[in-house]
């Protein structure tokens, strides 16, 4: 099956989607939220597959969204005559045949068991498809994180408050700040943590070992669990997320991040954001994921 963004292979029982732009950080751009769901599907439907697992090629899981070039990638879903659209973008951001949370939606939805083997960055919507995954295994150096938090956007799968809980869920949700692979998995944001050198090892013997389980009781035990965060009102959040994510990026401070952005590149915006908290690219290189960690 040809895909654009992400490769997608199958061996035994066990379905491996790649994210890859590897020169981009795997950042997101059309159609990548559309592939990973066509991926999921085929899974899905491969009667061989009981277990699937989600990684990103080069040095990192996924940067989040690309906004590289003024986010134009998007302008017929969310623009009308060059302009920002807010009822083009209300509809994009709810209908399910269309929103790119939907889309990251069908890792969660899907009843064979998803793995996050997340390394490098994994950050704003890429934490989003991390996060809903059910089983997340991070390197010990990856930075996980929604520097949105900060500027021009707002949850949208609303995984991070879910999995964290309020304390944790308002901290990170006003400063943005990322953590470690080993600093998510003190706080309960994902399950668990090794050396980079031992990170796809772990994550195959994991995805081995739930193969091992019958298919129909994988999916009993996932629609259990699922269930009771639905009825917590996950739905709901998903709606006004998105929603509030367009607004938050066509306020008067998210439109000059993105002309900064266009105008004098990526660096120059992200470094005005992160600055005043030396995090993300800002920070020390000890604490950014190590560069030559890569998957191949």
């Amino acid at each position: 099956m040809p895909f654009e963004t992400l490769l997608y292979a199958v061996d035994s029982a066990i379905a491996t989607i790649t994210l890859n732009r590897p020169e981009a950080l795997n950042t997101i751009v059309p159609p990548m939220p559309d592939e990973i769901e066509d991926a999921v599907n085929a899974a899905v439907r491969d009667e061989r597959v009981r277990v699937m697992i989600l990684r990103g090629a080069g040095r990192s899981f996924c940067g989040g969204f690309d906004f590289g070039d003024g986010f134009h990638q998007w302008d017929e879903h969310i623009t009308t005559d060059g302009a920002w659209d807010p009822g083009k973008d209300f509809m994009f951001a709810t209908a399910p045949a269309l929103a790119p949370t939907q889309k990251f939606m069908s890792l969660w939805r899907s009843p064979k068991p998803v793995i996050a083997q997340v390394h490098g960055w994994c950050v704003g919507g890429g934490s989003d498809y991390a996060l809903c995954a059910d089983l997340v295994i991070a390197s010990e150096d990856a930075r996980i994180g929604t520097p949105y938090s900060r500027m021009w956007g707002a949850y949208l799968s609303g995984m991070w408050l879910y999995r964290l809980g309020l304390t944790k869920a308002k901290e990170f949700a006003l400063t943005g700040k990322p953590l470690s692979g080993r600093a998510a998995v003190d706080c309960g944001l994902i399950n668990s943590a090794v050396p980079f050198a031992e990170l796809e090892a772990t994550v195959q013997r994991t995805a081995r070992q739930l193969a091992s389980i019958p298919l129909s009781q994988l999916s009993a035990m996932k629609l259990i669990v699922n269930q009771a965060y639905e009825n917590m009102g996950l739905a709901a959040t998903q709606t006004l997320g998105p929603i509030l994510d367009g607004l938050m990026r066509n306020t008067p401070e998210a439109r000059r991040f993105i002309e900064l952005a266009r105008d004098r590149g990526v660096r120059a915006a992200i470094g005005e954001r992160d600055g005043p908290f030396a995090d993300y690219s800002q920070a020390p290189p000890d604490q950014q994921p190590d560069p030559k960690n890569l998957i191949r």
